[in-house]
């Protein structure tokens, strides 16, 4: 889980960076050019990163998920029942 909550913040940042340029532009920190190269760079990076943190955040809830169902499904039936093997 915690994959998933440093892409997501990273993702967040690297869209608030973008959000950004237009002052760092008027600062005279980046020239036209360089902010046009830097935001088609942030706006890949950050739709990678939110890519990676639902991906861990999907990931993550199938794992946990996994054990709950295979509990169940050995409970009333089978040689993993209390009540023996067989139904």
């Amino acid at each position: 889980m915690r994959t998933s909550k440093v892409s997501g913040v990273l993702a967040a940042f690297a869209c608030a960076v973008c959000c950004a340029l237009p002052i760092l532009i008027a600062a005279g920190v980046l020239t036209t050019a360089g902010a046009a190269l830097l935001q088609q760079t942030l706006l890949a990076v950050a739709a990678g990163l939110a890519a990676v943190a639902l991906g861990a955040w999907w990931l993550h809830r199938r794992r946990t998920a996994q054990p709950a169902v295979a509990a169940a499904s050995t409970a009333g039936c089978g040689c993993g029942a209390p009540a023996g093997c067989g139904c």
